[in-house]
């Protein structure tokens, strides 16, 4: 856990982490915002969301928890499906975070690629690796898991487009009584120290290693 960090006197790597997740929770959430905006719908943008500031997104409550026991959230973006200009419109907006976790980590894996084959001195350094390596599997895994289809995560919007209209239907009604508690009940298992989230971890690594094009 993060606070595992502060507690072994590791600072540096907390510091990183503590970025790496500022940055990439922002980002996210920004990439609601934006894919909202596209959509036809300014709830978000009138509400202050459609920016990268860390302050418009981070919540305190969310981030401490992070820290404390691992797990943790932002604040949501709000959006208004009437106003959209597609019916694919809530999946498009529910997919742009994981999107923007994607974007985030391809380009930071090519990057630190690129800037260490070029000799700069920071990319170089472990100091260096260290931080990009953590940036990188922050995205990734905040990219799968938010995919999954359970209670508030991103993948609950996307998943019913995939689905024949009744079981849909049937999907939306059981997630919304159940899917908040199963989703609890997962990052429970997590603190606890029950590796559920292990398949994410090992699906980070593998797409690592698809990522490069230097």
């Amino acid at each position: 856990m993060v606070i595992g960090l502060l507690q072994s006197g590791d600072f540096v790597t907390f510091g990183m982490l503590l970025v790496a997740l500022i940055l990439s929770l922002s980002l996210h959430e920004f990439g609601h915002a934006w894919a909202a905006k596209m959509y036809g719908d300014d709830t978000a943008q009138r509400l202050g969301r459609l920016t990268v500031n860390p302050i418009a997104h981070i919540d305190p409550i969310g981030l401490l928890m992070v820290i404390m026991v691992g797990v943790g959230y932002a604040k949501p973006v709000p959006f208004n499906p009437a106003n959209f200009s597609s019916v694919w419109g809530r999946a498009g907006v529910a997919i742009a975070g994981p999107v923007a976790n994607l974007i985030i980590a391809f380009v930071a894996l090519n990057l630190f690629i690129f800037g260490a084959e070029a000799g700069w001195g920071f990319f170089q350094a472990e100091t260096g690796r260290q931080f990009f390596t953590i940036l990188i599997m922050v995205n990734l895994f905040l990219m799968l898991f938010n995919l999954i289809p359970l209670g508030v995560l991103d993948g609950h919007h996307i998943l019913p487009y995939f689905l024949p209209k009744a079981v849909a239907q049937q999907y939306r009604s059981l997630n919304a009584q159940y899917g908040m508690y199963a989703l609890i009940g997962i990052l429970l298992l997590t603190v606890v120290g029950v590796p559920v989230l292990a398949p994410l971890h090992t699906a980070s690594r593998w797409l690592i290693g698809i990522m490069s094009i230097v």
